[in-house]
């Protein structure tokens, strides 16, 4: 492929090529030369032009295809554009020739398509430069058109497009040709036709006046005959044409004349919606066939009409704008609601037309309404809405008003406003849900009346509308959570009071559940209460449905209902309830069969109805706790659920033969239980219903086969059973789209209904997946089918073998007995089932069983495989790979991949082909089978040839595509590089295909490639496909786009933006997004799309995307994306709320200016966002906090002001944080107060961001000042909403964070700025004291809980901090020299801040003890709850325990702490004045701890509640420290550790841990697991203070019990006193026991982990590598130094008869190793004295230390290794010094201690002398280290054990003698080697007596040695008599004679 990248086509290697490689080679070629003619000089291709121009037209005759043609007209038209156009006119001849020869034969059609396109490139490129020479040629092409196949037609219309677009109104001659051409073209059979054409009179009507003035009825009735039987891509195609074309002639101003205008008439707007209208109410048909229709009574409107003409409508006002929908909101409104109105009954004259039109009317109102208008637009919608339900209110008012119930149900007016009500409500729901918080305004609006006139349509007789109101007000809950609970006690109320009134019971029954369901969306909840109300109303209704017929029902389905919606609020609340609902549900069902029998022969048909209506109901509900109170499934309430199955069941079989009896009332009734039993079924374990799986097998068999079904149910049936991907190649209709809620409706056909929540009230409390759309559930008869083939998949698994063949036999039969549509729908559900069933087998891991089962399931599978229906082929794959994958045999799966491929080979039909290749996919995807290499090949020629079979639609091409893409996943043998050409060629082809599925896969099949194989992958023209579809029509195109670029920007976010930058900037002409990237950059356009979009797979996409840029690029880019951000949350900030920051007199200069830049900004240029959604703004709020976070780890001038400055002024390009630093609070600031509270909590969390980031950055310009002072004012008034009454508690919470944080920071020094905000939390504490009595009733108490815990937090840390200031203040005053000015400049903030605080700190206090009382109550153990207060805590209850846990978590740590601190101020001695005397409703403080509320008069003595509170701070730190959660923050560790230091700061708490040892040990203990597990200095030090602190608290004790003893009266002399202390009694240190055992084993883990050598196990096992001991960092000398002095204070905590010796051992051993290994590190001048001094100190350790202590192993291994080192030291005065030291370890008595050092030393001093003999001591100094060695070989000669002496002896004498002169070299020799000789001699003469029997037996053995001693003896002597001629003692002679005479 390499040969094809040139200029000139390479002629040469093309010519040697086969057919398909050169097809390849040329479509290589012409991509290449696209990019290659941009770029080159145009000198260079005017040269080449004449060649090139030859190769390209020679390539028409060469039969191109789609993509090849499309890219050589592409490329002809630049090749002109670029070079010389001359020659252009033969081109466009050459051309026309083409089409108009007279081949039609099939070979020569794609010449005339290629030239068709050719010429549509042309004219779209040169335009006008061409002349006139249009005419003819478009005469040509429509000439050709005539006799066109489709595939000619569809290219003409395009080309006509093209052409249109380059002439623009220079083709005015041609406008009427094209126009006739394209009207025939729009109606034709082929929809690609019809695409084509729409797209061309869409071009068209840009010049042509005459299709939007005077030809716009009969534009208008082409387009909706184009509608009729049409697929997707028309309908988006001719509703754009239509909706543009109505707008233009709404909007346009006629050009031309005086006369030419009046002639043309303007069109209202009632005439262009009448025009609609007209389409929507009568379809394609004139008025009068229209007429006759409806005279007749029957439908002409087909259902792709509405839709198509629904889709019209919305791109009718899209093109009109948000503004022009805004003045004309009302006239679009009233017209809109008209089309299901009573003046067009035919449009709902059915319910299943109803329903339709209904979705129809949602979606153009949601389309619009939803997406068009900003916030306040919308807001002014809603009370548009609430008008026209008041209007049409009243016109039910007036029918309900005369006459009797029955004219009432049946007037037209009710049943047609109905419909209106149903829409004009739904949308109300989703408009309010959309808002959120935002539209709290409009709900206090007492003008607009909004809830009441949606709680006054409750009432309508219709239930559709009913439940449209019950749903508008789950959406308002969920919306604003604050009107929740007043909702549900109005409807409550109301049903409690209207319970006769049969409307009102359901549809207030309706809107509770609706409510209920809203709770679990609500994170604050509603109180628990409501719950007991829930159910007893519900129980009183079942109760009470006997007492009147006319209620009976209503009261049953309202009973069951509110038990299944009252389910949802989980196990909290259910299992307060559950004994009641566990006795309804046995009361519902016959005890016995026996008593079934006998119901049945009684009764009648309303009672059955009843009935039936109550057990569904009861089925219902039980099936909803299974659902969502899981945990409340214990054993025992499993088998109290199951006494009734068996009953149900037992009716289930009989459902039958009641229905024949009573007739059709009861058909629904029984479609509805069977469905809801089967539900529950498949949610209960299949062990539970064992004894009737049989029973229920046959029934579901039976209802799958049922002769009354006539609708195949495969658009919801096979969806959950087919793989996704299957499904989107198979079934274009089942595609993601944007209009997915009308085109359901095509889905089902004619003849079924949509799915509508009137077919399922139950369905109103259930989770909807997309959260604003309003339940759609099918009806009952399609839904119970969908259940039956779930639970089939689930019974079949579970009965006997047997019973399964006979069953798939029974399904067989009941295939092959029906015939036609009927044997489809029969096959559909039967393959569904099978389908079900081997799923549930594949997934449980279970087996298939027999042969025969394995031959049944193939036989069923095969049949579905050749159905002619795409989805049952679909599930038929799926089926057929878990078939192999259950089977689970090599051998069964080949012959399946046998079977797939002899079906392909031998097949000619696309169905069955089709059928196989899916089936060949699926194997592959779920075993991976077919991989091998037998396989491979035949994989890849099928596929080759399926994807060049003609004869099959697009789709199948795509199918081919998608399964050659799996296939290549495995494919690893093949030439890797040939393959990735082919892919990249492949995804160049799918790329230019027009349908949005075959684009979408390309994308994706770039993206992997990109994953794998980054660099074959053009990044440049891949991001450029990728900006072209952002905004494309297609939903599953954009989500392709979007996740392809959400894992693009992960690795290459720079040059993602940069080349879709450069595309936006290279095609600004021809392509016009809606994202505007060219100004906004990429990173603009997706935050606008962000805006838009309402998909949330795309929206989670679009975000993730935008995460991983700013995380790459924040930095670089800081200016844009604040920018961005800003432009986001100022485009709809209302600044109307804010004109005054602060109202303060002192906020004026500077800090008045400061704050009008919040609110003077409103005036400057249009922002590039449009009226932005509160979840947009509240995505840019968090990305300014990532922008922070990621700034915080680049350059250190982001939060340094001064610094950014002066780099700012050296390179105007850097940018830095801190100087955005107004913008960032601006933006805080208008997040924080705006109307939407989730917006409120992003606000006030950037708020505390920059807070904490920018506090301690100081002003330059003003010294002593920080940067963030003059924001202060705004941080007030960003703060100052959310404490008032209304604001929900999580915002008030995060407030009090703010708060606390804005306080502590030390911003603000002046006491009375600081006392604005310090105010707000005053505000709060005032609010809280009232306790849990008085909280808000609006939400559930575990909210009151989170507000109160907020504030006691918020309080505790600014205590702290205060506490904290003021002794550091004080320490301060100690040390400075100037107290006057210390005084001066900081004693006012620090005190004064104390002093704040002090005020309330009784009040505090007292709070603080009680929150920590709970949460030491809700930390206890599980099997402590019977110990509970039943009534709950200070500020929780008993209910809500479990929800308020996580409040306590989040706060106890920092309140435990403030607390410890205040009992450290009080001293523990003081009692609080006002104790007993709180302001809590109920009083919780620790004086009451552990006593039941019947002794609470008991009183306690003040050294109780000190105790009791001791514990309580001890209790909760020790449960806490002892087991630490992985998610316990290191904020809440050292918190709790600074608490246990402020504790034990006074002496009161200490002489509690002093006295009682057992405490102190357990908290040693629990401190040194913290050591272990947390590796923060930080934390360490902390805990290594606290051991310290109770080392000091056992040393008091100590001393107290001795002064004690010295001063008592009956004590003995002073000399014989008691000693106290450890080991007084034991005479040792226990384990477990011991305080000072405990404390040394936790320095020394402290002293081990720093000094790691320090453990010998640890550097002296095998595979860990020796390393240098390296120096401690600044941190490990900190805990170093901590841990040693706690050990230096442990002495005094022994007695001393006890482990003090002992234990100084210890002390010294660790000093010892620690000097070995440190000392090693020096180096320099010293190391010789430090050698020596480690030695000497090494020696002192030995011989003064304990043998119990000096011979442990590692220690004694360690010395001795120094001391061998040191003697390789080549330094003599280390030798001699090593020499003596060890002569006086080797000297030590015990041998243990000596004898290990010899062991290991001796041979090496030995070798050392006989290297000393060798070369002969030459100096004084290797004199004096030869005679230490030799005195410590004569040392060890004398303590060697007796048999190894002579043996030593011998070694020692012959090195002595050695150094002997004799008397001749005595004369002569140096006065060093003298001296050697003396003292050889001497030694000799003292060893010789000692050991003679050793001398003489050596002497006798080595004549040479004896002859050597005998001379220096003579020698000496001669010199002797020299030197003293004259002898006093001459008896000394004859005693040296005698001793060297030793023969």
């Amino acid at each position: 492929m390499e040969l094809a990248h040139s200029l000139l086509l390479n002629e040469e290697a093309y010519s040697h090529l086969g057919e398909v490689q050169k097809a390849e080679f040329i479509f290589e070629w012409l991509r290449y030369l696209e990019k290659l003619l941009l770029a080159t000089n145009r000198r260079d291709v005017r040269e080449k032009q004449k060649t090139l121009v030859e190769q390209l037209l020679s390539l028409l005759n060469s039969s191109p295809g789609p993509p090849t043609r499309k890219l050589l007209a592409k490329n002809l038209a630049i090749l002109y554009s670029i070079g010389d156009t001359f020659s252009v006119y033969e081109t466009i001849d050459k051309c026309n020739d083409l089409i108009r020869s007279k081949d039609d034969s099939p070979s020569y059609l794609p010449t005339k398509l290629a030239a068709v396109v050719c010429l549509g490139s042309l004219y779209k490129k040169l335009g006008r430069i061409l002349g006139n020479t249009f005419t003819d040629t478009v005469g040509n092409i429509l000439k050709a058109m005539k006799s066109a196949e489709s595939q000619g037609r569809y290219e003409i219309m395009l080309s006509l497009q093209n052409v249109l677009r380059g002439l623009g109104a220079a083709a005015t001659p041609c406008h009427r040709d094209i126009y006739k051409a394209a009207r025939s073209c729009l109606t034709d059979r082929s929809m690609a036709v019809r695409c084509a054409a729409a797209k061309c009179l869409l071009e068209l009507q840009n010049e042509a006046i005459f299709m939007w003035s005077t030809d716009l009825d009969s534009v208008a009735t082409l387009c909706f005959k184009a509608f009729e039987g049409s697929n997707y891509d028309v309908r988006i195609s001719v509703s754009k044409l239509l909706g543009t074309i109505l707008a233009k002639a709404l909007i346009s101003k006629h050009p031309g004349t005086a006369a030419s205008r009046q002639s043309i008439r303007r069109v209202s707007l009632e005439e262009v919606l009448e025009l609609l209208g007209t389409g929507f109410l009568r379809g394609s048909s004139g008025f009068l066939r229209a007429s006759g229709d409806m005279l007749k009574g029957t439908s002409s409107v087909s259902r792709d009409v509405r839709v198509g003409v629904t889709q019209a409508y919305v791109v009718f006002i899209s093109t009109l704008g948000g503004a022009w929908l805004e003045k004309n909101f009302a006239a679009f409104l009233s017209h809109i609601l008209s089309l299901v109105s009573q003046s067009h009954p035919k449009a709902t004259q059915t319910q299943i037309d109803a329903v339709c039109c209904r979705r129809c009317v949602s979606f153009i109102l949601r389309a619009t309404i939803g997406g068009l208008l900003g916030e306040k637009a919308q807001i002014a919608a809603v009370k548009d809405i609430c008008q026209a339900i008041w209007k049409l209110k009243k016109i039910v008012d007036a029918v309900l008003s005369d006459g009797n119930l029955e004219t009432q149900l049946g007037s037209t007016d009710i049943a047609a406003s109905q419909h209106m009500l149903v829409c004009a409500l739904q949308e109300l729901g989703s408009l309010i849900y959309s808002l959120g918080t935002t539209a709290a305004p409009l709900l206090q609006d007492s003008s607009a009346g909004l809830l009441d006139s949606v709680i006054s349509v409750i009432l309508h007789p219709s239930t559709s509308v009913r439940l449209a109101a019950a749903w508008c007000l789950h959406c308002i809950a969920v919306a604003l959570p604050s009107y929740l609970t007043p909702l549900l006690d109005r409807c409550l109320d109301r049903l409690t009071v209207h319970k006769s009134s049969p409307e009102a019971v359901t549809g207030f029954s309706f809107a509770v559940a609706a409510l209920l369901g809203a709770v679990k969306r609500c994170p604050l909840g509603i109180p628990h209460g409501k719950g007991k109300i829930i159910m007893t109303l519900a129980e009183d209704l079942l109760c009470s449905a006997a007492q009147n017929s006319r209620l009976s029902a209503q009261r049953t389905q309202a009973g069951w209902l509110l038990i299944a919606a009252l389910m949802t609020l989980g196990p909290a609340v259910v299992s307060h309830h559950l004994a009641r609902v566990l006795l309804l549900w046995k009361c519902v069902f016959p005890a016995s069969p026996k008593d079934l029998e006998t119901e049945k022969s009684r009764g009648d048909s309303f009672t059955w109805q009843v009935t039936l209506e109550g057990r569904a109901g009861a089925l219902c509900a039980i099936k909803s706790f299974v659902s969502h109170c899981g945990d409340l499934l214990t054993e025992e309430v499993i088998q109290r659920l199951l006494p009734p199955l068996p009953c149900a069941v037992d009716l289930l079989t009989q459902l039958s033969s009641i229905l024949k009896t009573y007739g059709s009332p009861l058909k629904t009734p029984s479609v509805v239980y069977r469905q809801r039993l089967y539900e529950l079924l498949i949610l209960l374990p299949p062990e539970t219903y064992e004894g009737n799986l049989c029973a229920v097998l046959q029934e579901l068999a039976a209802d799958l086969t049922a002769p009354d079904i006539q609708v195949a149910a495969s658009t919801f049936l096979l969806p959950s059973l087919c793989h996704q991907d299957d499904l989107l190649i198979l079934s274009p209709v089942l595609q993601e789209t944007d209009h997915r809620f009308i085109e359901e409706q095509l889905l089902l056909g004619s003849g079924v209904a949509c799915g509508s929540l009137e077919y399922d009230p139950y369905s109103i409390f259930e989770k909807d997946v997309k959260g604003d759309s309003v339940p759609k559930p099918l009806p009952p008869t399609l839904s119970v089918i969908s259940s039956a083939a779930k639970l089939f998949g689930i019974v079949c698994a579970h009965v006997e073998e047997a019973q399964r063949i006979l069953t798939l036999e029974q399904l067989l039969d009941s295939i092959k007995r029906t015939k036609g549509a009927r044997q489809q729908v029969v096959q559909l559900h039967v393959v569904s089932s099978v389908s079900s069933f081997l799923k549930y087998v594949a997934g449980s891991k279970g087996s298939l069983g027999t042969e025969e089962m394995r031959r049944l399931a193939l036989t069923l599978v095969m049949g579905g495989l050749e159905s002619s229906n795409p989805l049952l082929r679909c599930a038929a794959a799926e089926a057929w790979a878990r078939l192999a994958q259950v089977v689970d045999d090599g051998t069964f799966t080949a012959g399946l991949a046998q079977i797939s491929f002899d079906k392909l080979i031998s097949a000619r039909d696309v169905v069955t082909r089709t059928g196989y290749s899916l089936a060949l996919g699926s194997l592959n995807r779920y075993l991976g089978g077919i991989s091998s290499s037998q396989h491979l090949n035949s994989c890849i020629g099928i596929l080759y040839a399926l994807s060049q079979d003609n004869t099959s639609p697009d789709v199948q091409v795509s199918t081919s595509c998608a399964t050659f893409f799996e296939i290549h996943d495995l494919c690893n043998s093949t030439s890797v590089s040939t393959f990735r050409t082919s892919c990249l060629l492949g995804c160049a082809v799918m790329q230019d295909n027009p349908n949005c599925l075959v684009q979408a896969q390309a994308i994706s099949c770039l993206q992997q490639l990109h994953m794998f194989a980054p660099r074959y992958v053009n990044l440049s023209s891949l991001v450029s496909c990728l900006c072209v579809n952002l905004c494309s029509p297609y939903l599953l195109l954009r989500r392709a786009v979007l996740a392809c670029l959400r894992q693009l920007v992960q690795r290459e976010a720079a040059e993602v933006s940069e080349h879709a930058v450069m595309f936006a900037k290279d095609r600004r002409q021809e392509w016009t997004p809606d994202a505007n990237i060219r100004e906004f950059g990429l990173e603009g356009a997706l935050l606008t799309l962000l805006d838009k979009e309402t998909d949330h797979i795309l929206c989670h996409d679009i975000k993730e995307t935008l995460n991983h840029m700013l995380t790459s690029m924040a930095v670089e880019k800081l200016s844009l994306w604040l920018k961005l951000c800003k432009d986001v949350l100022a485009a709809s900030a209302d600044f109307s709320t804010v004109i005054c920051v602060d109202t303060m007199q002192e906020e004026e200069g500077d800090k008045g200016d400061d704050a009008s830049v919040l609110t003077t900004r409103n005036h400057e240029k249009s922002h590039p966002f449009t009226n932005p959604r509160w979840a947009t703004r509240v995505f840019a709020a968090e990305c300014v906090c990532r922008i922070i976070n990621q700034c915080e780890n680049a350059n250190i001038a982001h939060f340094d002001f001064a610094l950014a400055q002066d780099m700012k002024k050296k390179d105007s390009r850097n940018d830095f944080l801190v100087l955005h630093l107004a913008d960032l609070i601006r933006m805080a600031f208008m997040a924080a107060t705006d109307h939407s509270d989730q917006l409120r909590l992003s606000g006030l969390e950037t708020l505390l961001v920059v807070i904490r980031q920018f506090a301690a950055i100081p002003e330059p310009e003003f010294p002593g000042h920080v940067i963030l002072e003059q924001y202060q004012a705004n941080v007030g008034a960003a703060l100052r909403p959310a404490f008032t009454s209304e604001t929900p508690p999580d915002v008030t919470a995060k407030a009090c964070q703010v708060c606390s944080a804005w306080i502590t920071s030390g911003v603000v020094s002046d006491l009375n700025d600081l006392r604005r905000v310090h105010q707000l939390l005053v505000s709060s504490l005032t609010k809280i004291q009232a306790g849990k009595e008085a909280v808000s009733h609006l939400y559930n108490e575990s909210a009151s809980t989170m507000e109160i815990l907020a504030v006691l937090k918020a309080w505790a840390e600014v205590y702290v901090i205060a506490v904290q200031r003021h002794k550091n203040h004080k320490q301060s005053l100690k040390t400075t020299t100037c107290l006057e000015e210390s005084v001066r400049n900081g004693s006012y903030a620090s005190d004064g801040l104390l002093e704040l605080v002090y005020t309330d700190l009784g009040t505090l206090s007292r709070l603080w003890l009680a929150a920590l009382q709970d949460f030491a109550l809700l930390t206890l153990p599980s099997e402590f709850a019977s110990q509970l207060p039943a009534e709950g805590g200070a500020f929780y209850t008993a209910e809500t325990s479990e929800n308020a846990k996580w409040h306590y978590y989040n706060s106890w740590a920092h309140i435990l702490h403030a607390t410890a601190l205040w009992l450290t101020s009080t001293g523990f001695v003081v009692a609080d004045p006002d104790e007993g005397a709180s302001d809590l409703s109920r009083p919780v403080t620790p004086t009451s701890m552990c006593q039941s509320s019947s002794s609470g008069t008991t009183v306690k003595s003040p050294e109780d509640v000190y105790t009791d509170r001791f514990h309580l701070i001890l209790g909760i730190s020790v449960e806490f420290l002892c087991s630490l959660r992985s998610d316990a923050t290191m904020e809440s560790i050292t918190a709790c550790l600074n608490a246990l230091q402020a504790l034990l700061d006074v002496p009161w708490p200490r002489s509690k841990i002093g006295s009682d040892q057992d405490l102190g040990i357990e908290l040693l203990n629990v401190l040194h697991r913290v050591i272990l597990t947390r590796e923060s200095p930080s934390i360490q030090l902390a805990s290594l203070e606290v051991v310290r602190q109770i080392i000091c608290a056992a040393q008091e004790h100590v001393r107290e019990k001795r002064r004690s003893a010295e001063v008592d009266d009956g004590a003995a002399e002073k000399e014989t006193l008691p000693e106290f202390g450890e080991g007084k009694d034991t005479g040792g240190l226990v384990p477990g026991k011991s305080l000072v055992f405990a404390t040394l084993e936790l320095c020394v883990c402290i002293l081990v982990r720093q000094l790691p050598e320090l453990n010998p196990k640890l550097t002296g096992s095998p595979g860990v590598k020796a390393t240098k001991p390296q120096m401690l960092s600044e941190d490990g000398s900190r805990l170093v130094s901590a841990a040693l002095v706690i050990l230096s204070e442990l002495p005094a905590v022994c007695s001393p008869e006890g482990m003090l010796y002992s234990f100084t051992q210890i002390c010294k051993a660790v000093y010892i190793m620690f000097l070995i290994d440190h000392f090693s590190l020096v180096d320099g001048t010293q190391q010789e004295l430090d050698e020596i001094s480690l030695l000497t100190a090494i020696t002192v350790f030995i011989l003064s230390a304990s043998p119990e202590v000096t011979i442990i192993p590692c220690l004694q291994k360690r010395c001795i290794e120094k001391f061998k080192a040191t003697l390789q030291i080549k330094d003599p005065m280390v030798q001699i010094k090593t020499y003596q030291l060890l002569h006086s370890i080797f000297q030590y008595p015990n041998p243990a201690v000596s004898y290990p050092y010899i062991y290991s030393l001796a041979s090496i001093i030995v070798e050392k002398l006989q290297e000393i003999y060798k070369r002969k001591p030459e100096s004084t100094t290797e004199l004096q280290i030869f005679q230490e060695s030799i005195k410590v070989l004569e040392t060890l000669v004398t303590v060697a054990e007796e048999q190894h002496r002579s043996q030593l002896v011998a070694c020692l004498l012959p090195i002595l003698i050695s150094f002997l002169l004799d008397q001749n070299a005595l004369g002569s020799a140096t006065s060093t080697m003298r001296n050697l000789h003396d003292f050889a001699l001497q030694n000799l003469m003292q060893i010789g007596p000692q050991y003679s029997s050793v001398f003489k037996s050596l002497m006798a053995s080595s004549p040479a040695l004896k002859a050597r001693l005998e001379s220096a003896v003579k020698g000496n002597q001669e010199s002797i008599k020299v030197k003293i001629p004259t002898s006093k003692n001459p008896g000394k002679n004859s005693s040296i004679q005698l001793k060297t005479n030793f023969l």
